[in-house]
């Protein structure tokens, strides 16, 4: 829960090579690090719309889920930025990095390279970025989209090589978050009540069914509207955030969490026994950073809690499955 920092795109080409590719790009080849950005980008928001969009009943916030990775140029360092625009086109300053294969943008005709003109009559900014690089043109039109009707097709304009056309997406309602790769060496993972992120090296350790369980605790976080309460109870963050009242809630909190993740991954199609086995087998493995912090439970504690919580699904749910842990999203922590 914890705030981590968003590292600049300038970061992609210092990152260890077995974090991007099994067969790691060179140093100074900003374009084939842009394709691994690219391809773990594609990675973990695959996972997250299975997620978003299976657990739509079990969320009282929703937008939609076309099923696109929206990029900014303003992102890149200043000297990245020719190499970037020879990487992805970016005839304005958003554009759609990558999809997800066969989601609803994908299945619509939209191609990663397309710059994101307008949506449902709404301008994207068009403006060209500043010298420092930073994420709030694309973080301007992430918000731009989650503001339309979840449950309604969306009109969206696009330009590529010039030429502009405009494109129908069918609705796809989903959970109101987004995701997001982090970079660097940290094993870090956080959500600040609608953006998920990520640390990379999840990524390119573990399954894709594990990084799914990393993936589901985070939204469970945001479908409880954790980061509010928390707030609303006056928790500490920092050093406070272990002790006393403040690292109580806080332990609650990640409890929930694991709970609501055992139906998050079960109404998505995982296995969500994979949560407690990641905990058992690998929880040694995530050294430091928020996992290793007194406001979360240890690892084998973490395991028989989601062990428990898998149990209590009646054989053959119905799905969406709905837990009781999800009434917690309306009481007050004290």
């Amino acid at each position: 829960m914890d705030e981590i920092m968003r590292f600049s795109r300038i970061m992609a080409c210092l990152l260890p090579p077995l974090l991007l590719a099994a067969a790691p790009p060179a140093a100074d080849d900003p374009a084939a690090t842009f394709s691994a950005l690219a391809a773990v980008d594609t990675q973990l928001s695959t996972i997250g719309q299975r997620l978003v969009t299976a657990n739509v009943a079990l969320c009282d916030r929703h937008g939609p889920a076309p099923g696109w990775v929206l990029h900014a140029l303003g992102q890149y360092e200043p000297g990245l930025r020719d190499a970037a625009r020879a990487r992805f086109g970016f005839d304005g300053p958003v554009a759609i990095e990558t999809l997800v294969p066969g989601s609803p943008a994908a299945v619509a005709g939209i191609v990663a390279g397309d710059a994101l003109l307008s949506v449902n009559g709404q301008a994207i900014d068009q403006s060209p970025p500043g010298n420092a690089a930073n994420t709030v043109q694309r973080d301007a039109a992430e918000a731009l989209v989650m503001r339309q009707p979840a449950d309604a097709p969306l009109d969206v304009a696009l330009s590529r090589g010039g030429q502009k056309r405009r494109v129908t997406v069918p609705a796809t309602p989903g959970c109101a978050a987004s995701f997001e790769v982090l970079l660097g060496n940290g094993m870090d993972a956080s959500s600040d009540g609608r953006r998920v992120q990520i640390g990379v090296r999840f990524l390119a350790r573990y399954s894709d069914a594990e990084v799914a369980a990393v993936v589901a605790h985070e939204l469970a976080h945001v479908v409880l509207h954790h980061r509010e309460q928390l707030e609303a109870a006056g928790v500490k963050d920092g050093m406070l955030a272990e002790v006393g009242r403040s690292g109580r809630l806080h332990r609650r909190a990640e409890d929930e969490a694991d709970r609501l993740s055992v139906a998050l991954l079960y109404n998505a199609g995982y296995d969500p026994a994979v949560a407690a086995r990641f905990w058992r087998d690998h929880g040694g493995d995530v050294d430091g950073g928020l996992f290793r912090s007194r406001t979360h439970p240890p690892s084998k504690a973490r395991a028989a809690a989601i062990d428990a919580e898998v149990a209590a699904i009646p054989a053959g749910a119905a799905r969406p499955y709905t837990p009781a842990v999800l009434a917690t999203r309306t009481q007050p922590m004290n």
